[in-house]
């Protein structure tokens, strides 16, 4: 890696960490829009995204854990069923074109959630209430754990926007529960895709200090009730832009 494209990465993972960590999320499918934007090949970008996921879940679980946004009732469903299927994902090894498709697929998705978590979410549920429904979330975890092994995300952009939509919780109650399913799911992830042929670059020390940096801004802003729409819609336009790119590439 250039030393122009790992500055630029710096700069730019911290601004996603700083972004995602406001709403309890750890910035997998940001890390995949940069890094794709870049032109870093797919046997990088998912252990990457995976390693930065782990270490910036981790702050974020311990922030939100102790300003008492984090509930075990909640989280447990959704993660009896993401683990066996992150595993399974980590485990695949996609084609180029295929890990492209599905990454473009996740960050257009990631997208629409980014607006609709802008302009269009409300608070449903007072904090600190959970009504998560087990068997429901047993299946919706599932089905994240899958799409997070396959592409190195860790599932918090997709648990968000059901937990709000079903009224299961409220937004930074929400935020707490997704911290450590994403950090699990990250974790999961990784080990298992190290029995397929990974690459993880030498710069990595210096893009995890400036993701963890960004979390640290990030958490503090999020638990300060932070007005993010701008900052999130623009965030959305770059992420549609990569996964076009990544759709059209594929």
């Amino acid at each position: 890696m250039e030393l122009y494209e790992t500055l630029l990465l710096c700069a730019l993972f911290f601004g996603v960490a700083s972004l995602y960590t406001t709403v309890g999320h750890a910035g997998a499918s940001g890390y995949l829009a940069m890094m794709a934007l870049v032109g870093i090949g797919p046997g990088v970008m998912r252990p990457t995204a995976l390693l930065l996921n782990i270490l910036v879940a981790a702050f974020t679980v311990y922030r939100f854990r102790r300003a008492r946004f984090f509930f075990w009732s909640g989280l447990w469903p959704f993660l009896l069923g993401s683990i066996p299927f992150a595993a399974l994902g980590g485990m695949q090894s996609l084609s180029r074109g295929g890990y492209y498709a599905a990454v473009g697929v996740v960050l257009l998705l990631s997208a629409v959630y980014l607006i609709w978590r802008a302009f269009g979410s409300r608070a449903i549920m007072e904090e600190g209430v959970v009504r998560v429904k087990k068997l429901p979330a047993a299946f919706i975890g599932a089905v994240i754990g899958l799409i997070s092994g396959l592409t190195g995300t860790g599932g918090g952009i997709f648990l968000s926007p059901a937990m709000l939509a079903l009224g299961w919780a409220g937004p930074k109650t929400t935020a707490g529960i997704a911290a450590p399913f994403i950090l699990v799911n990250s974790t999961v992830a990784l080990l298992a895709g190290s029995l397929t042929v990974q690459m993880v670059p030498a710069e990595m020390p210096f893009l995890a200090v400036s993701a963890l940096l960004g979390a640290v801004l990030g958490t503090w802003l999020g638990l300060q009730k932070l007005r993010q729409k701008g900052l999130l819609t623009t965030l959305a336009v770059v992420m549609s832009l990569a996964g076009f790119k990544l759709l059209f590439t594929a």
